[in-house]
């Protein structure tokens, strides 16, 4: 072993999250960090093998990207599509779509919270790993545990009671939606909302808790500035199914208000990096070097400037108290900020639900094939989303560009783990808690792996041959 690999620490798999990763985590010869990549195992390449496929079949596909956000992926393939048949969905398939999205972060916010991050705050970052785990929660905190785990399945419920499906779901078609909503289902999921306000105000309780008691910590990690994006109303309320995009800069400072998501491609560049199969996106007005920018719950709060609900606008308020008026930088509050959005979404679905409108039966409006490129965006749980199509006269696909949530959030996510690495780890005396709050980094944006690993042009690829004792006998490369 040289001594380059004697400085070096692999963290493999990146547990607690959705897909493939591992963290690499290099020493230098006093062995203090000098550096930290986050790389990405998986590739599936969705954008590929959707070409010659008609336009019309993206709502369906697409779903299969991700069983944690399938909605949001329909939504903004839908999007594109009525782009391309220059339609608008009627009043009803519009509201019972921006329902099921609301289901959707719901159910994946509380995936992100109580399964995957609380065991952390509830049990200790250096507590023992084969217990650090929702299972470990169910043990010591059971009604936490369960009520997490309920909040979810209310998320699930509402896609269910429109489309039959829980994920993966058929029915948001161009124009609306293929399925209503019956008014015993509506009465049904009216039902869940005092239950699920009270579970997400839990949550808040929990992590507001561990931020006081653990007030340097919290405030230290990976507090590094960016950018940031996401869609705000034309007031710049916050919103997540059918906003404008607006950028601001470390200081809170806008740098461009009510842009159209169909012009992303004006504002946004894409580069690919040699160690990971994720895309390194950028602002481009500010050139690769200085345009990192964030996206997700976290940077949606930054960019926004109230909420659209009465308990989740107080929550803001407190969130802004943290920055005095500026962006929130530190990486931690992810967890706070996501929370607030799941209780705003709480108290949009029991609005929308209050709607008369909600259960009738005008649920589409049909089009045909009038234009050859859609773009659609909403804001999915991990940040915005966008579909990019462009067909041929007979409206198959000729190219598809995804541009993820996750993958905006590379850059970033790759200078927080480093971060958190110079602060916790220090020469050879590695503690597993410590190599624990750098995989944590990884986790306060959720990131889903499935969703995000797709190419731009020709993917860089290496096949090696090794034999029995492990050998390389050859190998070829392309890229």
């Amino acid at each position: 072993m040289d001594n380059n690999e004697k400085r070096t620490i692999r963290i493999s798999p990146v547990t607690r999250i959705e897909g493939h990763a591992r963290i690499t985590i290099q020493l230098d010869e006093k062995g203090e960090v000098e550096n930290a990549q986050f790389h990405v195992n998986e590739f599936r390449g969705f954008e590929k093998f959707c070409e010659g496929r008609m336009y019309t079949e993206m709502p369906v596909i697409t779903p299969r990207i991700c069983g944690i956000c399938p909605i949001s992926h329909s939504i903004a393939s839908v999007k594109a599509c009525e782009m391309i048949q220059g339609l608008e969905p009627s009043y009803t398939g519009d509201l019972l779509r921006r329902l099921i999205h609301l289901g959707q972060n719901i159910s994946s916010h509380a995936l992100s919270f109580f399964h995957l991050s609380s065991p952390d705050f509830l049990l200790g970052y250096d507590s023992d790993p084969a217990l650090r785990n929702i299972i470990g929660v169910a043990q010591k905190f059971p009604d936490i545990a369960k009520r997490g785990i309920r909040l979810r399945q209310f998320g699930q419920e509402i896609s269910e009671r429109i489309t039959g499906k829980k994920i993966h779901i058929m029915g948001i078609a161009p124009g609306g939606m293929a399925f209503p909503l019956s008014e015993e289902n509506r009465q049904a999921l009216q039902v869940w909302i005092p239950e699920a306000k009270m579970t997400v105000q839990t949550g808040i309780s929990i992590i507001k808790k561990y931020m006081e008691e653990n007030k340097e910590m919290v405030e230290s990690f990976a507090n590094s500035p960016s950018l940031y994006m996401g869609m705000v109303g034309p007031d710049g309320e916050g919103e997540l199914y059918d906003g404008k995009l607006r950028f601001i800069d470390e200081e809170g400072n806008i740098l461009q208000d009510q842009l159209d998501p169909a012009r992303y491609l004006e504002f946004i560049a894409e580069r690919s990096v040699e160690w990971s199969f994720l895309k390194y996106p950028y602002y481009r007005p500010l050139g690769f070097e200085k345009g990192f920018y964030r996206v997700g719950p976290l940077a949606r709060l930054n960019v926004a400037s109230r909420m659209k609900t009465t308990l989740a606008q107080q929550e803001f308020l407190e969130f802004k108290k943290i920055g005095n008026g500026k962006p929130v930088h530190g990486t931690f509050y992810f967890h706070y900020a996501r929370l607030i959005e799941a209780l705003c979404n709480v108290e949009e679905a029991e609005q929308l639900l209050a709607n008369p409108a909600i259960t009738s039966n005008d649920i589409q409006t049909h089009g045909r094939w009038n234009h050859p490129e859609g773009i659609g965006c909403c804001e999915a749980p991990r940040g915005t989303l966008f579909h990019h199509y462009k067909t041929d006269p007979s409206g198959k696909l000729i190219s598809v560009n995804l541009l993820i949530a996750t993958g905006q959030n590379n850059p970033s996510m790759n200078r927080s783990i480093t971060e958190v690495a110079r602060q916790y780890v220090k020469g050879s005396d590695v503690k597993e808690g410590m190599l624990n709050r750098v995989e944590s980094a990884i986790r306060c944006y959720d990131p889903c792996l499935s969703c995000s690993t797709h190419a731009m042009g020709q993917m860089p690829m290496q096949v090696e041959v090794v034999d029995a004792e492990g050998k390389i006998l050859y190998q070829v490369e392309r890229g």
